[in-house]
């Protein structure tokens, strides 16, 4: 089980499907959301400004990230967390690209990504689940 996932999506119903489909598998102890790719990051930068010069310990294992969102969507997200900075702050921190989209050219470019661990099709089911536990262990 992970201790802290973090689910990215501007679809309350899906953030809520998310919650209610993680807690059944016994997936994770703790679920946070983000509604777009800009609250994620803010999230991770509130981290940095709260362990300054300190090795933080406690963050998301895994994010779940929608692609299309206002704000900030998930490329663009994924954009900022490939550099360097949060890659040496949040060296564990892997990505499952959740979206509607199948699209091989966004399957491929998500691929790209170092922490891209998979690219799932909506909405996230148990089976996922069970077979992601598998990967990550």
């Amino acid at each position: 089980m992970l201790d802290l996932i973090l689910c990215v999506d501007d679809d309350p119903i899906t953030l809520m499907l998310c919650k209610m489909v993680i807690n059944r598998s016994d997936f994770a102890k703790e679920l946070i959301t983000a509604q777009d790719g800009e609250q994620a990051l803010n999230y991770f930068d509130e981290l940095k400004l709260n362990n300054l010069g300190t090795e933080i310990k406690r963050y998301p294992e895994l994010i779940f990230l929608d692609l299309n969102m206002p704000v900030m969507g998930g490329w663009e997200f994924l954009d900022y967390f490939a550099k360097q900075e949060y890659r040496t702050q949040f060296p564990n921190c892997k990505v499952i690209v959740l979206s509607s989209t199948i699209d091989p050219e966004d399957i491929s470019k998500a691929k790209t990504y170092p922490m891209v661990l998979d690219f799932l099709s909506k909405p996230i089911s148990k089976e996922m689940l069970e077979d992601l536990k598998k990967t990550l262990v």
